[in-house]
């Protein structure tokens, strides 16, 4: 068995209802565009493009990894989709906004509303229990969401920490730390959900759970956008998109996104 202990398993099969239905509404079936992006930095005296370039689609209900040697753009990337970084040139589409010029406030303000972030390193603030990491991302609500306490309670109880929510950080095991991050990144109710090597530091086992949960909030119908550089990982996803020297090198499909 992983580092999970029985009575805190994730019951997958109760994501796809616990979840349905709540997705923000949009306009449009793609709900993030990049459109010929590029980012480049000032090395020294010579200039880094980061990006070159770079056009995709993500679609409500896409699971999309992203993968790519050190240095390929995978993480620049994910901080331009995170509401992070900016473009140097090109547009990026958020839910019908164009975020790349936005001001710092207004940007905040789309990242809280319509984003949710999974770490590697799971980013839980170690003096908080787990129901109130979870309630992390509710404090920069406006205006709040209805039933913010209520929710988190529930999202405790989706991803198995339902008897936990008084423990810290440290007294976690790795995956439930791990859960704890997937129910914040859920809790402001995202239209797309950002992943960076969400099961980097987690053994086998424990890295299969996580997954289970994403392929079925996924089904559930959130777009999911993951960044890996194990290959077995994102074959759980529904398309990979390879990047090499800042550039896309190809796309291939998996299998058709959630509808």
């Amino acid at each position: 068995m992983s580092d999970t202990t029985r009575d805190s398993q994730i019951d997958a099969a109760a994501v796809t209802p616990a979840v349905r239905g709540t997705l923000p509404p949009v306009g449009d079936d793609v709900v993030a565009s990049v459109v010929r992006v590029s980012k480049a930095y000032r090395l020294g005296g010579h200039l880094v493009r980061a990006l070159d370039d770079v056009s995709i689609d993500f679609h409500r209900g896409d699971f999309v990894a992203i993968m790519g040697s050190s240095g390929s753009g995978k993480s620049t990337l994910l901080n331009l989709l995170g509401c992070l970084d900016r473009p140097t040139t090109g547009r990026y589409i958020l839910a019908g906004q164009d975020v790349a010029r936005m001001d710092d406030q207004t940007l905040s303000r789309v990242r809280g509303r319509y984003l949710g972030f999974i770490f590697q390193s799971y980013n839980l603030i170690q003096q908080l229990s787990v129901v109130e990491n979870i309630a992390v991302p509710l404090a920069y609500q406006r205006p709040p969401l209805p039933g913010g306490h209520d929710r988190c309670l529930r999202l405790a109880e989706l991803v198995g920490l339902s008897g936990r929510l008084g423990h810290r950080p440290t007294e976690l095991s790795g995956g439930q730390q791990q859960r704890v991050a997937i129910a914040r990144a859920l809790v402001n109710n995202p239209q797309v959900i950002l992943a960076d090597e969400p099961t980097g530091n987690l053994d086998t086992a424990t890295s299969h759970e996580i997954m289970d949960l994403l392929d079925a909030l996924n089904r559930a119908g959130r777009t999911i956008v993951m960044v890996t550089h194990e290959d077995d990982i994102a074959a759980r996803a529904r398309r990979v998109v390879r990047l090499r020297d800042g550039r896309i090198e190809r796309v291939s499909e998996n299998r058709p996104a959630a509808s």
